[in-house]
């Protein structure tokens, strides 16, 4: 599994721009007609909570 290092600017940067994009996606998921799209934004946010939970675990 590839893996990718950070500093804690990088770490913390990154953390920000995955926590505003999940906000936008959420409201992106409520917006959406097409069931096929809806749950590959679900697969989505489930990936981005996960990014974003690594990178609580690291702080």
């Amino acid at each position: 599994m590839p893996e990718l290092k950070l500093t804690d600017d990088e770490a913390k940067k990154l953390h920000s721009v995955l926590t505003e994009y999940l906000s936008d996606l959420r409201m992106e998921i409520a917006d959406t007609d097409s069931f096929d799209f809806r749950e590959d934004l679900k697969r989505t946010e489930v990936l981005l909570k996960r990014l974003i939970a690594d990178l609580d675990g690291k702080r």
